[in-house]
């Protein structure tokens, strides 16, 4: 269990409307907090030295940090229970389910159209909630996903956040750099084992050499891994892993993610014409949903930061929760639809005893 301390401390915060995030990495048992003790809104440029940022899906959108150097600093040993997953069952959206499928079409329409290869299509599931706490919350986050990033964001500025997120964006001492290129959904059979079709094949391979080749520039000596099978919750996905050493005069971490950012794992190839999908037609704000978040720590040259899937954004008693998925060409609209149906599972499991 997570002592006392640590949601009076939450709680305190949170009323005093100040800005503080909590974070585990993957597989760590222990969980670090950022407690902001005022309530500036700090920018990315304002600030140098260690410090957690928070950056939206769109980079003309605000980012922001909580430094290191005007917060109080805790960590706190975490032990995850060995609950099991089960599905949580919610009803369906018919209205919502047809935008989606049609939103799919237009995406494969578009592809053939523009010779786009890849579009990421998203959309947000709106819950209810009753009974919120910030204990259980915290505690069901943390304990349900060992294996993933997980965090709990508040900015009066963003509101409050949280997530599990399987996916890497960068990881680096300030010479030796890692990356991950992940896609494919699946759940798999009572046996653990998958198969992937063609066309997730096809997916996956999209993202490698999309950020392979952006890496060029930037790193030398390139290893570009096999592709395995990355289980996060009760879903698996198609991995690989990229990594080389940081050419000197190469530019900050921050600039590198920025030039990753936003992969072809949550936009698409070419970058600039799935955005202009996914402006025209996605019709809501992903806002922080495929941004990114993690510890920069430029100073020291240690920074790990990660792409902001699996999450949700909590107001009241509501609960915004994100998915999303890869259209190709050879993409089918209700095995799209159950797709996203399969990824709300993450966050639809934090929330079960609110709902």
């Amino acid at each position: 269990m997570l002592p006392i301390q640590l949601f009076e401390k939450v709680s305190q915060q949170y009323k005093a409307e100040k800005p503080f995030v909590l974070y585990a990495f993957p597989d760590d048992k222990e969980i670090t907090g950022l407690f902001q003790k005022d309530k500036k809104s700090y920018t990315f440029e304002e600030e140098e030295g260690s410090r957690f940022i928070f950056q939206p899906f769109h980079s003309d959108k605000e980012s922001f940090v909580i430094p290191k150097s005007v917060s109080e600093e805790i960590t706190i040993a975490f032990e995850p229970s060995a609950e099991r997953l089960s599905r949580i069952l919610s009803a369906p959206n018919l209205d919502e389910q047809k935008f989606y499928e049609d939103l799919v079409k237009k995406a494969g329409e578009w592809i053939v159209s523009k010779k786009v290869h890849k579009i990421v299509t998203t959309r947000k599931r709106t819950v209810s909630l009753k009974d919120v706490t910030i204990e259980k919350l915290l505690f069901r986050l943390f304990d349900l996903y060992p294996s993933a990033f997980r965090y709990i964001w508040y900015h009066p500025k963003t509101g409050l956040w949280c997530g599990a997120t399987p996916e890497l964006l960068l990881e680096s001492d300030g010479e030796c750099f890692k990356t991950m290129a992940l896609a494919g959904t699946k759940i798999p059979d009572d046996f653990g084992r998958v198969e992937w079709t063609d066309k997730e094949r096809e997916e996956q391979q999209l993202v490698v050499d999309d950020i392979s080749n952006k890496l060029q520039n930037v790193l030398s000596v390139i290893k570009i891994s096999k592709t395995t099978n990355h289980k996060a919750g009760s879903l698996v996905h198609l991995r690989t892993d990229i990594s080389g050493f940081i050419k000197k005069g190469k530019g900050s971490l921050y600039s590198i993610a920025n030039s990753l950012h936003p992969t072809p794992a949550i936009c698409g190839t070419p970058r600039s014409m799935a955005q202009q999908f996914i402006t025209k037609h996605e019709g809501y704000d992903r806002e922080f949903y495929t941004g990114f978040l993690g510890f920069l720590n430029e100073p020291q040259k240690s920074t790990r930061l990660y792409v902001n899937l699996r999450c949700m954004k909590l107001e009241g008693d509501q609960a915004h929760i994100f998915v999303g998925g890869g259209i190709t060409q050879g993409s089918v609209p209700k095995s799209e639809w159950l797709e996203t149906e399969n990824k709300l599972q993450t966050m639809l499991r934090v929330l079960q005893p609110f709902l």
